[in-house]
């Protein structure tokens, strides 16, 4: 199946390992263009280097906010255009509602949450008709994970904002869509099993749970993001897609 990706730009941001950079790589894959981005300027460059000539990276934070306007600029200024963007950051931190500080809340809504708004609005403002702007979200935007208290906080209401913005854009001819992941085999999730007393056994005990009985791999859930950043998802907007084996039961 032609997703329509060829020669199309994207801005990929967290995209130097774990989720965005899956996506980033799927979508060059299928002959799009990506900027990507991440906080650390080596590991930025190197991802860029991995995905190819068909790539280049901007070393920035999600939380600043000059990030959105240096991004947008940068597919322009090396790809000719700009089709569309994925907003992946990089989980906060763990802990119950007690463990958490004033300091991580905040820092993680600047990154998570802001940040988020930053680029969607700046994005919203330069696409035009096909244009795309997608999230990479949680299942925590359905149903509080145990020991993740300040996703479980912002997630949902960056679904609630993209939602909004499906509406508010879709006159226009741009879409807005979700990605809920969960289970994905990644160092954040493998970080996150880590902090139990049995790692394994808590794997084991996920998998359990899930119908398809194992953890996604990142190549999976990129494949999923370039279907819907592509023209090939040209009727889907205001959706939140879960990516996770079927381990959410509502409908």
């Amino acid at each position: 199946m032609d997703l329509g990706l060829k020669d199309r730009v994207y801005v990929v941001t967290g995209a130097t390992r774990g989720l965005g950079h899956a996506a980033a790589r799927e979508l060059v894959a299928d002959g799009a263009k990506v900027v990507v981005t991440g906080r650390d300027e080596k590991r930025t460059a190197d991802a860029a280097a991995e995905l190819g000539p068909n790539a280049v990276g901007v070393a920035v934070a999600n939380a600043d906010p000059e990030a959105a306007a240096r991004l947008i600029a940068a597919a322009r200024e090396h790809f000719g255009g700009f089709d569309g963007v994925l907003v992946s950051v990089g989980g906060p931190p763990p802990g119950f509602v007690a463990d958490n500080t004033d300091e991580q809340w905040q820092a993680a809504f600047e990154s998570v949450f802001l940040g988020a708004v930053r680029l969607a609005r700046a994005a919203a403002a330069e696409l035009e008709e096909g244009g795309v702007i997608a999230f990479v979200l949680s299942g925590s935007v359905h149903e509080p994970i145990p020991g993740l208290t300040i996703s479980n906080g912002l997630r949902p209401g960056l679904a609630g904002f993209a939602k909004s913005l499906a509406d508010e854009l879709g006159p226009r001819g741009i879409r807005v869509v979700g990605l809920l992941p969960a289970r994905i085999d990644t160092d954040r999730v493998r970080e996150l099993d880590g902090l139990s007393a049995d790692p394994a056994a808590t794997r084991v005990a996920n998998e359990s749970r899930i119908p398809l009985r194992r953890y996604g791999t990142p190549e999976e859930f990129g494949r999923t993001a370039a279907f819907l950043l592509s023209p090939a998802a040209s009727y889907l907007t205001g959706v939140m897609l879960p990516v996770d084996g079927g381990f959410r039961h509502g409908f």
